[in-house]
């Protein structure tokens, strides 16, 4: 799987949510594009990853 254009391996089955909170992102705080499409926070948790998937996570972040 790539992660923001990185390789790394999946692991084993897993959902996205569970991806997502073993690599400690706050799922209130990002916006996930897998396989060029962005899913909806309400899906993590039913989304299952692939070995072949693509990632990007984008993180917001407040400023001024």
């Amino acid at each position: 799987m790539r992660v923001n254009g990185v390789s790394i391996p999946l692991g084993g089955e897993k959902t996205l949510l569970q991806y997502l909170q073993e690599n400690q992102y706050d799922p209130s705080k990002i916006a996930v594009e897998r396989n060029g499409k962005i899913i909806p926070k309400r899906e993590y948790e039913a989304t299952l990853l692939q070995s072949e998937d693509q990632l990007e996570i984008v993180q917001f972040v407040g400023g001024g």
